[in-house]
Parts: structure tokens; C-alpha cells; sequence
């Protein structure tokens, strides 16, 4: 795939908008370099409004020569994100290759692995996983997993010598974080978190416009992430309901994303967090929570509100508001087809990016592509990097604490976390 810069289109009405997605280390940078992004954004709103300039290469350039063999994957894991989302992906990687499958499911694996090209010597099952050091063709493992089972595969596959790429959340407790951290350091081995939307372009666009100044001082941030999973339509969701396997309920599930998302658009960490959980009396929630309200605050006077559900109509929506003006991005977390718009007075300019065509893959495709990058220039990865992970989990087990004791918690031990690293 070929990198293109965006392409802003002027069109008589002003256009509202959509979407962007995550975190801090996009922050981080300042907007001098965004990176990782391909396709093509589309912007369109009244004249009155500047469209600043997305530059559209990776970081760090061409660091993968032409002749040398693609990073090579092993897909833990195959439920539906695995086989609609990343499988996919990988036929616009640039650096990245699909080159094993470990699944519970025998038949099912081997069914994915025609598809695929991969032949039985590299479908795995899990009892029989650790054999995977003695395959060449594997550089890294993708554990597409429910979240409880993310610290020990983890801990598995650094021991058979591999990288990880982990889906987020990291895991179901600080503790495990801290297990999988520790893993990566004992194998000299990289761990990376699946925060695609570290990698989505209009995310990158939101975080470089805010970090220009595009909006003022940032002072107020709101994130509403929902999606109705009740009543159960699949069994796939069933483990989400389960506390033991999922960590919890649609905070950690859903409101990752903008607990996440509040901290990469403010390049700023809360110092105190506060929440609620809303009843619900559907049996299906006797073990993990529903709606879940919260209200973060940070060192610079800035506030963020945000919540997440189960039984809200699907919602995926960011704002920014600063004393020069407004982002807006909805849907801010999908897999295609998200909007950023900045709004300032009467005039608006939006960008999103089409839907359904082979761009729109480009945040899966440029994760898997950005592990095989870091490990080629042996740099750990900065963005969506363990690390990351930890600090998530440490704010949301700190909401869930003030959630069942009605008090906020102090979290500025951790304010300043990035400058420790």
C-alpha cells in the first residue's frame, strides 16, 4: 500500500462529524510526526475552516528492506474479531504476514488455514502451543483471547522465545500487567497492546490538530462508548458476562476506550478518578457491571466525563472542548468509516474515511505492521506498548474502587508516569 497525504474537499455545507480513536504517546509526539496512517481521508466542510496537513508516513521511514522475508504472525485465538478484523488485515500489511493459527477448534483451524494457505504443520492447539519455539515462521503471537487468559498465554509465549502483540485490556488486574511486563524483560522480547486506534488516521488527525492548538487549552473532554450486547444474540459474547473470564463488565470492555482515548487527547494523565455504577437487575448482569458514569480530573484543570454500557444503543463519541473551540469525533472508536470535524464559530470541517474498501483496514494492518517495524529497528514499541496497558488498568481498577466505595480515588501517583520510563 501506498502512502497518501489527505485530501481536503470544500463543499458548500458544513458537515458534522465523526471519529477518532486513542492515546497518549499520539499525544506525545506533538503532531510533528504522524505516523502509521495509510489511505485516504476525506475532508469536507465550509471555507471558513483550515484543514491542517496530515502527514501520512510511518515512523521512522522504509526500515524493513525489500528482500528481506515479512514478520510472521501466529493468531491466537479465532473468534469473530480474529477472523472479520485481523485475518483480513494482513492482505494490506506491508512488513507482516499470517504464518500460524492456535485454536481449541481442530476443524475450525484447519478450515481458517486453507483459507489462509497455512498448512497443518503451523495450526496449533493450545495444549501443544509451547511447540511453536520450534517454528522459524513465527516471529510474534497475537493473543486474540478472553481477557483473563491474556497474562498466562502471554507469559507462554515469551518463554517460546516469541514477541506478543496482546488485545486489549491488557488484563483483569494490575497484578497480572505487571506479570506480563516482567515476562517481556526476562525473554528480551516485545510486548505490544492491540490499541488499533493508536493507529487509526483520523485519530492521528484529532490528536495533531489538538496538539496545534487547533482548539485552545483543552478544558473539558467527554467520551461515550456503548453497545448493546444483551439480550445475548451469539456465544461468542456469552464470556464478556463473566466476571472470571472478562475482568469485568462494560467499563473495562468499553469504557478502555475512553479512559484511553480522555488521556491521548489531552496528553495528560488524571490525578483523580470517580465513579458509578448504574443498577441493573437483569440476571445477566449479577456478576459484572452495565452502565458505569465517571468524572476524571487532571493537574491542569481540565475535566473529563465519560461512560460506558451494555444496554445503550450503540455509541461512539468523543468531544473536546477548549476556548477557541470544539472536536468532535463520532463515531470516535469504530473500525471504518469514523469522522473527526473541528468546529470553530459557524464554521466546520469534517474528514472521515470511505467505507468498505481496503483502506479503511488501514488501523489493523498498520498495528500488525508497526510490532514487525519496532522489532526490525530493535526499538520497543512507543505507541500501544505494555506499559500503556498497565497505566489503563490502573485508572480503571481506581474507578472501580471509588464506583463501590461512593468516594473518588487519588490517582496522581501515577500522573506522571511516562517521565519514569
Amino acid at each position: 500500500m501506498t502512502d497518501r497525504p489527505a485530501k481536503p474537499v470544500t463543499s458548500q455545507n458544513s458537515a458534522t462529524g465523526t471519529g477518532v480513536s486513542r492515546r497518549h504517546v499520539l499525544g506525545g509526539m506533538g503532531g510533528a510526526l504522524i505516523a502509521g496512517v495509510g489511505g485516504e481521508l476525506v475532508a469536507s466542510g465550509s471555507a471558513k475552516a483550515a484543514a491542517p496537513e496530515l502527514r501520512t508516513h510511518r515512523d521512522g521511514g522504509q526500515t524493513q528492506p525489500k528482500d528481506q522475508r515479512k514478520f510472521g504472525y501466529a493468531i491466537v485465538g479465532l473468534g469473530n474479531y480474529a477472523l472479520h478484523q485481523i485475518l483480513p488485515a494482513f492482505a494490506e500489511c506491508r512488513y507482516a504476514r499470517l504464518t500460524a493459527l492456535v485454536s481449541g477448534d481442530p476443524a475450525k483451524a484447519r478450515r481458517i488455514g486453507a483459507e489462509y494457505g497455512i498448512g497443518p504443520g503451523h495450526i496449533y492447539s493450545y495444549e501443544n502451543f509451547d511447540s511453536i519455539a520450534r517454528d522459524p515462521e513465527v516471529d510474534a503471537v497475537y493473543i486474540l483471547l478472553p481477557t483473563a487468559l491474556h497474562s498466562a498465554m502471554t507469559v507462554r509465549a515469551f518463554k517460546a522465545g516469541k514477541h506478543v502483540l496482546c488485545e486489549t485490556p491488557m488484563a483483569t488486574s494490575v497484578g497480572d500487567c505487571q506479570l506480563m511486563l516482567a515476562a517481556s524483560k526476562r525473554a528480551r522480547k516485545y510486548l505490544m497492546l492491540g490499541y488499533r486506534c493508536h493507529f487509526d488516521p483520523l485519530t492521528l488527525k484529532a490528536v495533531a490538530m489538538l496538539n496545534g492548538g487547533a482548539v485552545g487549552a483543552r478544558q473539558v473532554v467527554t467520551t461515550d462508548n456503548s453497545d448493546i450486547n444483551v439480550p445475548l444474540s451469539e456465544v461468542a459474547h456469552s464470556w464478556r458476562f463473566d466476571r472470571s473470564l472478562s475482568g469485568g463488565g462494560s467499563l473495562i470492555n468499553l469504557g478502555l476506550y475512553g479512559v484511553n482515548g480522555t488521556r491521548y487527547l489531552l496528553d495528560e494523565d488524571p490525578v483523580q478518578v470517580q465513579a458509578c455504577i448504574l443498577p441493573n437487575k437483569n440476571p445477566l448482569f449479577s456478576s459484572v457491571e452495565d452502565t458505569v458514569a465517571w468524572t476524571l480530573l487532571y493537574k491542569s484543570g481540565a475535566v473529563a466525563h465519560g461512560s460506558s454500557s451494555y444496554t445503550i444503543k450503540d455509541a461512539s463519541t468523543f468531544r473536546v472542548l477548549g476556548d477557541k473551540g470544539g472536536l468532535l469525533m463520532d463515531p470516535a472508536t469504530s473500525y471504518w468509516a469514523n469522522r473527526v470535524s473541528l468546529i470553530s464559530g459557524d464554521a466546520t470541517q469534517s474528514w472521515g474515511t470511505p467505507q468498505f474498501t481496503l483502506p479503511a483496514l488501514n488501523q489493523f494492518s498498520a498495528e500488525l505492521d508497526y510490532l514487525a517495524e519496532c522489532v526490525a529497528r530493535q526499538q520497543p514499541p512507543v505507541r500501544a506498548s505494555g506499559q500503556e496497558g498497565l497505566q489503563d488498568m490502573r485508572l480503571i481498577t481506581a474507578m472501580y474502587e471509588s464506583a463501590h466505595t461512593g468516594q473518588p480515588v487519588n490517582t496522581s501517583q501515577w500522573a506522571d508516569w511516562r517521565k519514569s520510563l
